[in-house]
């Protein structure tokens, strides 16, 4: 079992910038591939980033590409979403999630573990 915590969210005007942080507990982080999704009022789930375990591999949904960027430390068990040039569009409650497996996934499905999310408001 593992355990996710975001942290990180709350209220920006366009243009700013916020970090959410995910502190993993339970199993051994480092062998989980990791994920952001964000959820919109009145819209479904959708992907917005995902690394490796290793690192060396990250991949995003085309509306942050450029903006956001996924990274991940391994010793401290926490995964960041470093988000730059917000946008209003981007306001969502963001999804940290956990991949039991060393390859990458772009689907909700395709994900183990789940975080409570953290509220992201980006004002206009």
């Amino acid at each position: 079992q593992v355990q996710l915590v975001e942290s990180g969210g709350g209220l920006v005007q366009a243009g700013g910038s916020l970090r959410l942080s995910c502190l993993a507990s339970g199993r051994t982080f480092r062998n989980y591939a990791m994920g952001w999704f964000r959820q919109a009022p009145g819209k479904e789930r959708a992907f917005v980033a995902a690394i490796s375990w290793s690192d060396s591999l990250t991949t995003y949904a085309d509306s942050v590409k450029g903006r956001f960027t996924i990274s991940r430390d391994n010793a401290k068990n926490t995964v960041y979403l470093q988000m730059n040039s917000l946008k209003p569009e981007d306001t969502a409650v963001y999804y940290c999630a956990a991949r039991q497996s060393l390859i990458i996934s772009t689907t909700e499905g395709g994900y183990d573990y789940w975080g409570q999310g953290t509220q992201v408001t980006v004002s206009s």
